[in-house]
């Protein structure tokens, strides 16, 4: 017993810079050696993948990155594995981008680039970049009304009016389904009230995790049809559509790390009151 206390002691003093190299060795290994997760989706995320995966064959989808690089880490994953999703059906679907955010061209741009790593988009015929236009709530307003007058070109300044894809698009009623990957405002909030809730279009959205609270009720009412929470969520989703990817890999190296703080305060804890006890006998 009296060996057992003595280890206890010895890990419960270790040297900070000690601990400090292992949480970095904890967090950094599953980032360079992905780890497969037991990930159970929840069912909000099932929600959302059920959603996408029930769009209508030769859909049009409407993406809306609304956020940009401080919360890329939570929500890009997100807008990649609904992108994922929505191309590895191979039923047709054309997809559509806006950004609400300054920010969220870039991301668009980011995720575009890497999905034409894994598949043969041809733009102007599988996907068109509408970009950013601001005004926020104003905006969607505008998508609901008319799309033309808010978009008169694409991100590439190409007038719409000469892209084959935007033939027949004059509003959101013209979209069967709409997703936004949302930080803040404008986002989740302004596509439910002035998009979603005034045209009917289904509407699901990737948040962070700071603001599952204040969006759930809009899911609960069916308002939304389901949302992708966090990290942890777009961790769900990658493990849905059987792709794990960087959300996973955040996971994996999150879980590590708590592992490895908790162990220490554990150690430390009981090293104390180890050390207590006998400075109390002697």
């Amino acid at each position: 017993m009296r060996f057992l206390e003595d280890i206890i002691v010895k890990f419960g003093s270790v040297d900070r810079r000690v601990i400090f190299v292992l949480i970095g060795l904890a967090v950094l290994v599953p980032l360079l050696n992905p780890i497969d997760l037991a990930i159970r989706p929840t069912p909000s995320s099932q929600r959302v993948y059920d959603a996408v995966d029930s769009i209508p064959d030769n859909s049009k989808v409407l993406i809306s990155f609304d956020y940009g690089p401080s919360t890329k880490p939570e929500i890009h994953p997100m807008t990649l594995g609904v992108m994922r999703h929505i191309l590895s059906q191979d039923r047709g679907h054309k997809i559509y981008i806006t950004c609400l955010w300054p920010d969220g061209l870039y991301m668009a741009k980011d995720a575009l680039k890497i999905i034409n790593e894994e598949y043969d988009l041809v733009e102007y015929e599988d996907y068109v970049l509408l970009g950013f236009r601001p005004g926020n709530e104003a905006v969607v307003k505008g998508l609901a009304s008319d799309l033309r007058k808010v978009f008169t070109v694409d991100a590439a300044q190409k007038s719409i009016n000469e892209i084959p894809m935007m033939e027949g698009v004059n509003n959101l009623n013209d979209f069967q389904f709409i997703f936004t990957g949302s930080a803040g405002y404008p986002g989740t909030f302004e596509w439910v009230q002035y998009g979603a809730d005034p045209t009917g279009v289904p509407l699901s959205s990737g948040t962070t995790s700071i603001q599952v609270n204040e969006v759930m009720p809009y899911v609960q009412s069916g308002q939304l049809q389901g949302i992708l929470a966090g990290m942890p969520g777009a961790a769900e989703y990658e493990k849905l559509i059987d792709t794990p990817g960087i959300a996973i890999q955040g996971m994996a190296a999150q879980s590590y790390g708590h592992i490895v703080i908790v162990l220490f305060i554990i150690l430390g804890n009981l090293a104390y009151f180890i050390t207590e006890r006998r400075e109390r006998k002697y």
